[in-house]
Parts: C-alpha cells; sequence; structure tokens
C-alpha cells in the first residue's frame, strides 16, 4: 500500500510501517534488560528518559531522513526547532520514538512508537508500533484505518457510533478531576485505563468510545493517535469543540476530546 496526498510524492507505506517496528525492536533491546540495568536520566522537563528513547529515534530519523528527505521531521529527542524555521512548513513528521516512557519504565508493556505526517496543521497520516505484542495501526487520509496483527493479519478499523453505552479510556499515569466532569455530559457506563497512544487505537477499533485529556501534552503524543481515531471514523478537538492544531508557535498541546461522532 502507498500514501500520496497533495503534491507529496507516494510514500511506501511498508516501508514506513518497517521503520516502525524497527525502532520497536531497538526499544525492546533495552526492555528486556533487568531493572538495574536499566539506566533512567531526567529531562529537563523532568520527564524521564531511557536509552531506548535515544535507539529508536536515531533508527526513526536516519530512516525517515532517507526514504523522505524532502519532508522535514520534528521528535521529541530531537532539536527543538524555532517556530520562524517551521512555520512555512506545508509538510513534517511528527515523531515520538517512545511515547509512554514511564510505562516503559513500570514494565507493563503499554508504550508506543509514534509516527506521523502532519500537513498544514493537521495529520493525515498516522503509525502506532506497540513493540510488547508486535501490533501494528495506521491511518492516513483516502486510506482508512488498519490494524496488522503479528502473524500478518490485516483488519480495517471502524470506531463504533452507534453504541447506546460508551466506554471511556483513560491514562493509566495521568488523571484530573475535570475528566469526570466532562465524561459526565456522555452516556459513559465504564472506564478503563491504558498507557500512550493506546487510548486511541482502542477508540479507532471499537474497544472505547471516548478520551478526555485535561493535563498537557505535546503534539507528538498525540499526532499518530488523532490520525487513526479520525480516519476511522471519529472525531478529535479542542474541549470548546475547535481543531486540534499542529505546528503551532509551542508545540506544548491544550486539553482535547476525542470521540466518536
Amino acid at each position: 500500500m502507498t500514501f500520496a496526498f497533495k503534491d507529496l510524492p507516494e510514500i511506501d507505506l511498508t516501508k514506513l510501517n518497517a521503520i516502525a517496528k524497527q525502532a520497536g525492536a531497538e526499544i525492546l533491546t533495552v526492555y528486556n534488560l533487568s531493572s538495574e540495568n536499566m539506566k533512567v536520566t531526567q529531562k529537563e522537563d523532568q520527564s524521564p528518559l531511557t536509552v531506548a528513547d535515544s535507539l529508536s529515534h536515531d533508527v526513526i530519523f536516519k530512516s525517515l531522513s532517507a526514504l523522505t528527505p524532502h519532508i522535514p521531521i520534528i521528535s521529541e529527542e530531537g532539536k527543538d526547532i524555532p517556530y520562524g524555521t517551521r512555520k512555512n512548513w506545508e509538510y513534517f513528521w511528527c515523531v515520538d520514538p517512545l511515547d509512554g516512557t514511564k510505562e516503559f519504565i513500570k514494565h507493563n508493556g503499554e508504550f508506543t512508537v509514534n509516527i506521523a505526517l502532519i500537513y498544514k496543521n493537521t495529520p493525515v497520516l498516522g503509525i502506532i508500533y506497540v513493540p510488547v505484542t508486535g501490533e501494528l495501526y495506521y491511518g492516513g487520509i483516502n486510506i482508512g484505518s488498519w490494524k496488522e496483527t503479528p502473524d500478518g493479519v490485516i483488519k480495517q478499523l471502524h470506531a463504533e457510533v452507534n453504541s447506546v453505552n460508551w466506554t471511556a479510556v483513560g491514562s493509566r499515569s495521568h488523571a484530573s478531576p475535570e475528566e469526570t466532569a466532562i465524561l459526565s455530559q456522555y452516556p459513559v457506563t465504564e472506564t478503563i485505563t491504558a498507557g500512550s497512544s493506546l487510548k486511541f487505537c482502542l477508540i479507532a477499533e471499537g474497544k472505547a468510545h471516548i478520551y478526555y485529556r485535561h493535563g498537557p501534552t505535546m503534539e507528538w503524543d498525540t499526532a499518530a493517535g488523532q490520525a487513526i481515531a479520525v480516519f476511522s471514523g471519529a472525531t478529535m478537538t479542542t474541549p470548546d469543540g475547535e481543531s486540534f492544531m499542529y505546528n503551532k508557535v509551542s508545540l506544548l498541546n491544550g486539553g482535547f476530546l476525542c470521540k466518536v461522532k
């Protein structure tokens, strides 16, 4: 399968998915170490950083640069790129080499590799790979959203839009009182938790119906998940219903609401 969109040369999705899988394999080389041998440092914002983050970043940055040299890259573990440089970008890759580092450190398996293509402030393609399970999710404009299992079975994803009773999915490591207030406005009868961008995947495959996040995230935390959820039939907006935008002056996100229509 290939992906093409608005003056963009065709991108081989098989090669793109392989990049995510290769990054996931690098992550597992660290994940499989004992806790005593897993070195964890703190970034300036006090969020955790492991060698796995850096290994995954290196694989993705090098491979994307070779596959699509005409498209710039923003990565959580990359260098800061001033807004003055990126404000005129038509396309760019938005990458989180290891989303869910806290879950990675806890060894619960709920971490992902996130790769998204942004076109004029909106995700048009997203890839999420789950290294521990080998599950691959991807979605894009004109192609819909899909899930590939480790044994190679591929199925199209459809958000469950006709459910009377909704399942809310929330963060395993982040929660807020605001979440309760927002969810009370919808027919939520069950709440489940999941780490990293897996919450978007659950909505895309019909296992959850709504995900509200009040606390801060970065653009690379949400871009791939937004694409997969939206192209499965869900929506993603600000809590006020406005478009959720990317390549802002600050890459810090505000609150958002991802839900079925």
